[in-house]
């Protein structure tokens, strides 16, 4: 039997990247990010938002650190672990991403806010762009 663990999540930060380092200097980010799902009820249109963790490894943690911070959309590429612990005598658990790739994207807001010729009138949501101002990483 063959076991695939691969996952590709885009959402938004919710907060700014936290960096720390192992003991032997490897750089750890974590990054938390929300993902809307939209999906029909009947005739009512609901809105599910998941709050992932991922955990990034070495210069991309760096990398993270210094480009990102809250609000910044993403793309996270990994594998899902899950953490299990005792929290109080209650077992608790909490799944997470192992990002293998992070790729930092612009929206049509960003963009004008840092001199594009985006008009007023055109809407920013669901306008997601690769973006080559950050080194290291690839264009999605």
């Amino acid at each position: 039997m063959v076991s695939y663990n691969r996952i590709i999540l885009i959402g938004n930060l919710t907060r700014n990247p936290e960096l720390r380092y192992t003991p032997s200097g490897l750089a750890v980010a974590t990054v938390t990010i929300a993902v809307n799902t939209r999906y029909r009820q009947g005739e009512e249109v609901k809105e599910e938002t998941l709050f992932i963790d991922a955990i990034v490894f070495g210069r991309q943690a760096e990398n993270c650190l210094q480009y990102l911070e809250k609000g910044n959309p993403v793309l996270i590429e990994g594998r899902l672990r899950e953490r299990r612990w005792d929290y109080e005598g209650q077992k608790r658990s909490k799944f997470e991403v192992i990002a293998s790739g992070v790729k930092f994207l612009s929206t049509a807001a960003a963009k004008k806010k840092n001199g594009g010729t985006q008009s007023e009138s055109e809407p920013a949501v669901d306008e997601v762009e690769a973006s080559s101002d950050y080194p290291d990483c690839d264009p999605f």
